[in-house]
């Protein structure tokens, strides 16, 4: 009898230990998913906000044809509106083709519209310049579909952050309640 006695004191205490060791760990792990979802709150509004400075100092407001007309690039529709209308202005400048659909090289063109030929007979070519005018609107769509990225990514952060700040004042509830 006293043999089982000890056995329940035994496994009372073990629960016990339990408990409080329990205790303790949600009370370190709810101040550090509070603390790192501070972190994540405070850097994603710092992303959105270094985004927001850098694309505003550039000053692009959106032509009258864009999808969001006359106004500045500010947040990632006005960025999506201008990225938009660049392919669609540069889709009109190369009669709708795109760079890989261009010649690296076309044939040299006089001021009456004939292709001028070598001594050979053969056409002299020159750079297609229409195709350079897709890498600079390459470079221009990328950098404003970056500027969209780094809104989505802070804008993630900072959701995340607020979960787990969530997370961290259940757990600090759960650890003062057992």
């Amino acid at each position: 009898m006293k043999t089982n006695r000890r056995s329940i004191f035994n496994q009372l205490s073990s629960l016990l230990i339990i408990i409080i060791n329990m205790k303790k760990l949600l009370k370190t792990s709810s101040v550090l998913v509070i603390i790192v979802g501070i972190v994540l709150i405070v850097g994603g509004i710092w992303g959105a906000c270094l985004t927001y400075k850098n694309v505003a100092r550039e000053n692009i407001v959106t032509p009258d044809d864009a999808s969001v007309p006359n106004q500045p690039v500010r947040g990632p529709w006005t960025l999506y509106s201008e990225a938009d209308i660049i392919r669609e202005h540069t889709l009109d400048s190369t009669g709708g083709k795109t760079f890989a659909e261009m010649p690296r090289q076309i044939p040299k063109i006089d001021e009456n519209g004939v292709a001028v030929l070598d001594e050979e007979g053969k056409a002299v070519m020159t750079s297609n310049t229409a195709r350079d005018i897709w890498i600079t609107a390459t470079t221009l769509i990328t950098a404003l579909d970056l500027g969209i990225i780094s809104y989505a990514f802070s804008g993630f952060a900072l959701l995340l952050g607020l979960i787990l700040v969530l997370i961290g004042t259940v757990f600090c509830a759960l650890s003062r309640r057992y």
